[in-house]
């Protein structure tokens, strides 16, 4: 680490000027090009190349990745929502190290990080594009961002009329800070942005997908760069919710978060073709197939620009779901582990499937050895798997750590301990305190028509919100297995990968649970905030 630096330099050509040094081995003559596919709250049995899926989703773009590149069934994620899951993967570093404010405020405030949707990448902080970039990349974001902090966004309101001009000068306002914003993050493209969930993102009247309309500046920015090496982060937003056929494949296609445009966009196959395509197949046409046959429409017509300027030899696709749907915002195994597909044209060496476990944190340290890029050690938390590309089955990680709220797991080997940790203030909230919580969040469900999950304010906590009953997020997992409430849970995943036998209270294995609570604080020790009695404040 530097201690005197030139006052001249500003912190983030500083920090990057930290980062950045002379690669190890020669840059290759001809180096990759890179899609960053990061889909938006896939299910596992969305996957046809995994048991679950048995062969019921029209996908064959994705299909063809599993088939000719590498399906990671390891692939774990480190803290399962979108906001840190994305940090993780720009970054290469745990949430918990985001300045935003509003996480740092919680450990000022609490004493312990409280890792959700408030781990936003702030100016400043070095990025997996800030380095391609440095190293001589164009690099581009298009689709869902929902992870940059942007200074000066004036939050549109829910019921506005997105046809008044003033509104529309206001949503292209919007739009330009967010494209700003992640520009000043290490992109020089940024465009077609979803700064949140659509429910969240605006007015009620543009809360509908528009794959057409983020695939088309995708397609743009590779028409632009195919001359230079590039990186692209394409992020849908299916198939997360809305789901019905209104606000998802068969919206208007004129609706985008910056308002209508005046006809609708015909890049991708039209909303009437893809029931009549799914019937062709033998398929039941219902949202969650249409959606999946919609994002795999937008997979292939990236693939097929790369093919049409002859880049498919020399471009690398990463596919990525942000998190685990079965337990999303728990670190419960269907919270955190979710396979990715690293695709090549001709495949890796170590074949279809590669069984090493590796964290999202390992995204960038990867992709900046495949670009030949060599980094200063200690700046990520992950560490690259190209060795297990090329056929290596040596762990990458002695163990793997996550975050999430107010728990936090580890695994190492067969075993996990996952620690439940409240604040004293979360303790000791008042029943009228409670009371007025859960109200405003109902009125709030309400606002946005969606379900009430209780009206009993004595309801816990769950593992990531201090709602009572839980966050809309969690809802799916909140309470719903055996040990959630408890707080020291030790799972043995080979006998019980379900997580429904806690065995932290059986003394037979004390020894265990003590040797990976001291894995746990190893972790805990080099991150920001305290976490109880593990970490004291």
């Amino acid at each position: 680490m530097l201690t005197f630096l030139p006052r001249s330099l500003s912190l983030f050509a500083l920090l990057l000027l930290c980062a950045l040094s002379a690669a190890k081995e020669p840059v290759p003559v001809s180096r990759p090009n890179f899609i960053f596919f990061i889909a938006d709250d896939m299910q596992r049995y969305m996957f046809n190349c995994l048991a679950e899926s048995e062969d019921r989703y029209l996908t064959p773009h994705l299909d063809r990745l599993a088939g000719e590149g590498t399906l990671m069934v390891e692939q774990y994620v480190s803290a399962p929502v979108c906001t840190p899951s994305r940090f993780t993967c720009l970054t290469g570093q745990y949430a918990s190290r985001s300045k935003c404010p509003w996480l740092t405020s919680t450990i000022r405030r609490e004493g312990q990080s409280v890792v959700g949707w408030n781990t936003m990448i702030m100016p400043g902080q070095v990025t997996l594009p800030s380095l391609l970039q440095q190293a001589g990349y164009k690099t581009g974001i298009v689709g869902k961002s929902h992870v940059v902090h942007v200074p000066g966004r004036e939050k549109i309101g829910y019921d506005e009329d997105p046809r008044d001009p003033a509104v529309r000068a206001r949503l292209l306002t919007d739009q330009r800070l967010v494209c700003n914003a992640l520009k000043r993050c290490g992109f020089d493209y940024a465009a077609a942005i979803y700064h949140n969930n659509l429910d969240s993102n605006g007015p009620k009247a543009l809360a509908a997908h528009n794959l057409d309309w983020i695939t088309q500046t995708g397609l743009q920015f590779i028409e632009e760069n195919k001359d230079k090496p590039f990186f692209l982060c394409f992020a849908p937003t299916v198939p997360h919710a809305p789901g019905d056929p209104a606000h998802s494949w068969n919206a208007d296609r004129r609706t985008t978060p910056v308002g209508f445009l005046e006809k609708p966009l015909e890049v991708l196959p039209s909303r009437h073709d893809i029931p009549r395509r799914l019937e062709e197949a033998g398929l039941r046409v219902d949202s969650q197939r249409a959606n999946m046959l919609w994002l795999d429409d937008a997979l292939g017509a990236l693939l097929g620009k790369l093919r049409q300027h002859g880049l498919d030899d020399n471009t690398i696709v990463f596919f990525f779901n942000d998190q685990g749907q079965g337990a999303k915002g728990t670190l419960y195994q269907d919270g955190i582990r979710n396979p990715s597909i690293v695709w090549r044209k001709g495949g890796f060496p170590c074949g279809l499937v590669s069984r090493v476990r590796i964290l999202n944190t390992d995204f960038a340290p990867t992709i900046l050895e495949m670009a030949g890029v060599s980094v200063s050690e200690g700046l990520f938390d992950g560490r690259s798997f190209v060795a297990a590309l090329k056929g290596g089955n040596e762990p990458i990680h002695e163990s793997l750590y996550f975050e999430m709220g107010y728990t936090r797991a580890v695994i190492a080997g067969k075993w996990k301990y996952l620690a439940l940790r409240y604040p004293q203030s979360a303790r000791e909230m008042t029943l009228a305190e409670r009371g007025r919580i859960l109200e405003e969040f109902n009125a709030n469900q309400r606002k946005h028509s969606k379900k009430i999950l209780t009206t009993d304010a004595s309801t816990p906590f769950s593992h990531i919100s201090l709602i009572p009953g839980g966050g809309s997020a969690e809802a799916a997992s909140t309470g719903k297995y055996p040990g959630y409430y408890d707080s020291d849970q030790l799972y043995n995943l080979e006998l019980d990968p379900t997580e429904q036998k806690n065995l932290a209270s059986d003394p037979e294995y004390a020894n265990i649970l003590e040797t990976m609570r001291q894995q746990l604080k190893e972790h805990l020790d080099s991150l920001p905030g305290g976490f109880a009695e593990l970490k004291p404040k």
